[in-house]
């Protein structure tokens, strides 16, 4: 199920009115993966950004190194571009990617929540995923590909879900089409690097936090520590206030746990 680019640039045209996306659009049968394509894209013209865009990927990858899935009938959608970040700040791009997508779904009717640090949920299962790779330079973030997969028509595991069976349970989604989730995406990837470098991270973070599932959530690590979900800090991190029980009341109040450290699971496991 290809794209058609025509009818893409068409709908980002009407969607994205004034809206100036700065980027050369590339779409493919099949890729191992569309960071790898849009990294040698880059590569080819360092100062234009790109969005290649596959059917299915031979080798697409997920965060930590794991295997992503990517049957035909979903999205899978690479961003590259130039962000020029201090380099301890780079998931500050995920954070705000995440956003920006559930934002802009959210206004046509999915109820998509993040769940921390880089998913998209729905009814408490994986909608959607997103894989931020860099590259540095004098201490700077130079180059960023930023792949994001969500679930179309494609079939998914248990803990998944696709958009096409959460509307056939009888939730209106005003996505007709795979190039209307294409471009919701790619606005919301736009104006999550929008809120980002014209707002400043503060004002993304509160935007990030409201959407986010884990709030309120208790946390258990190594099956000794417990706490309560209570925010995300500047730098990713999952921010935890230990629990006032038992003997773990100790200094410090708070843990923050980095992206990758745990992994919080999914609160539903079937349709």
């Amino acid at each position: 199920m290809v794209l058609n680019k025509q009818k893409l640039e068409a709908v980002l045209s009407v969607e994205g009115k004034n809206t100036e996306l700065p980027f050369n659009l590339h779409i493919f049968e099949t890729v191992t993966s569309t960071n790898k394509t849009a990294w040698e894209l880059l590569a080819q013209k360092p100062g234009l950004g790109c969005v290649v865009i596959a059917a299915q990927q031979t080798a697409g990858r997920g965060q930590w190194g794991r295997q992503w899935l990517s049957s035909e009938g979903g999205l899978y959608l690479s961003f590259g571009f130039a962000p020029q970040l201090d380099i301890n700040l780079g998931y500050q791009l995920t954070l705000a990617t995440a956003w920006g997508i559930a934002e802009q779904l959210r206004k046509y009717g999915v109820d998509v929540e993040i769940k921390w640090p880089n998913d998209l949920v729905l009814d408490g299962r994986k909608l959607g995923g997103i894989l931020t790779e860099t590259k540095v330079c004098a201490g700077k973030i130079t180059q960023a590909v930023i792949g994001v997969g969500v679930n179309w028509t494609n079939p998914v595991p248990p803990t998944g879900i696709n958009l096409h069976s959460w509307n056939s349970q009888g939730n209106p989604v005003n996505i007709p089409c795979l190039e209307k989730l294409a471009a919701r995406v790619l606005l919301g990837i736009h104006s999550g690097i929008q809120c980002l470098e014209g707002e400043g991270v503060n004002i993304l973070l509160s935007r990030y936090i409201k959407l986010l599932s884990n709030m309120g959530d208790i946390i258990y690590v190594n099956d000794e520590l417990s706490g309560t979900v209570v925010g995300v800090t500047e730098a990713g991190n999952l921010h935890i206030r230990r629990s006032s029980g038992g003997n773990i009341t100790e200094t410090p109040a708070s843990i923050y746990l980095e992206p990758g450290t745990i992994s919080l699971g999914y609160r539903k496991s079937s349709v």
